[in-house]
């Protein structure tokens, strides 16, 4: 057996640079055509509550046509931010589905935050106005941070960015973040933001509706991030019926997604609408809803494209990993 095997590290200073943007689209774009072909598959999903308050996950899948296998362990361990810490947790593992010799180790958070950015900036541009000029997002911690970052790339009209904290407090540094692209508003009633708003994205933990649903108006577009685990929600009851939904995965969707609370309702794969597989013509006064429970296939097809731009470039940290 070969003894000079190898496992590569890549700590969160190795992957941060080789997160560009558009390289992050593609892999993104291409874990949602894979999914819709049905040559990536997606593994049930582990996703479990901790005695300590915190949430453990792992979900993992495999493109056997290209060799690719692995999974991410990922969580919520809010007690992190009394240590200085981000609660968001991940790490990525790319396996060598011929041997099942792990190949890579990356660090996954930098991962998770881009390729999620990256999946609500595609659903954007599948299903928002392009004439939109105005959003309100929920939440302006990493994630909403991101997602605002990829909408601004997305939809180059926007002018107004309404923003709404998790204590109804200013936050400066969000504002610092985007007052050289556009004007940035603190919103203290949410209903108001809401209806004065073309595109809501809702980028919070999840622990209940954020806003009413008679303040959403014909014409809006909704990314809805926070809902990733059985119990989470963001979206009020009566507003799915009004919309047309779009999902990642449509069983993660009714399980760990926003369709938990209403699982018979009648949606669209984001994949199938790169593919061709199943069609949607916006009208100006429909409105629709992308569900975002993030597929292993995401982390999968970036964390590949990681690992072949850090063997080109040298990154990383290689250790003996014999056999």
């Amino acid at each position: 057996m070969p003894a000079d095997a190898t496992l590569l590290l890549l700590d969160k200073h190795a992957v941060e640079p080789l997160l560009q943007p558009d390289d992050v689209l593609a892999a993104v774009g291409a874990a949602f055509t894979l999914h819709s072909q049905r040559e990536g598959r997606v593994f049930p999903v582990i996703r479990q509550a901790l005695p300590g308050g915190g949430i453990f996950g792992i979900k993992a899948g495999d493109v056997p046509a290209q060799g690719l296998l692995g999974f991410k362990a990922a969580g919520f361990w809010p007690a992190n931010r009394e240590r200085g810490g981000e609660p968001h947790q991940a790490t990525v593992m790319l396996i060598d589905p011929a041997t099942g010799r792990p190949v890579c180790l990356i660090d996954g958070n930098a991962i998770t935050t881009a390729r999620t950015g990256a999946a609500g900036g595609i659903g954007l541009r599948q299903l928002a106005r392009p004439d939109s000029t105005t959003l309100c997002v929920f939440g302006t911690g990493v994630q909403a941070r991101v997602q605002v970052t990829f909408a601004l790339r997305m939809l180059p009209r926007l002018r107004t960015i309404r923003y709404v904290s998790a204590h109804d407090t200013p936050d400066a540094g969000f504002v610092a973040q985007f007052a050289a692209r556009c004007e940035v508003v603190h919103a203290t009633d949410r209903n108001a933001a809401v209806a004065d708003s073309d595109v809501v994205i809702t980028a919070t933990p999840g622990s209940g509706p954020l806003f009413d649903a008679a303040a959403v108006r014909p014409g809006t577009h909704i990314n809805a991030v926070g809902a990733d685990t059985r119990g989470k929600r963001e979206l009020p009851d009566g507003l799915l019926p009004r919309a047309t939904v779009v999902v990642d995965d449509r069983e993660q969707s009714t399980t760990i997604g926003e369709l938990q609370w209403a699982a018979s309702l009648p949606c669209i794969e984001i994949g199938d609408l790169l593919t061709g597989n199943a069609s949607f013509t916006r009208d100006a006064d429909d409105i629709t809803v992308f569900d975002m429970t993030g597929l292993a296939l995401q982390d999968l097809t970036v964390g590949r494209m990681i690992h072949q731009r850090a063997i080109a470039g040298g990154a990383g940290t290689a250790l003996a990993w014999p056999w």
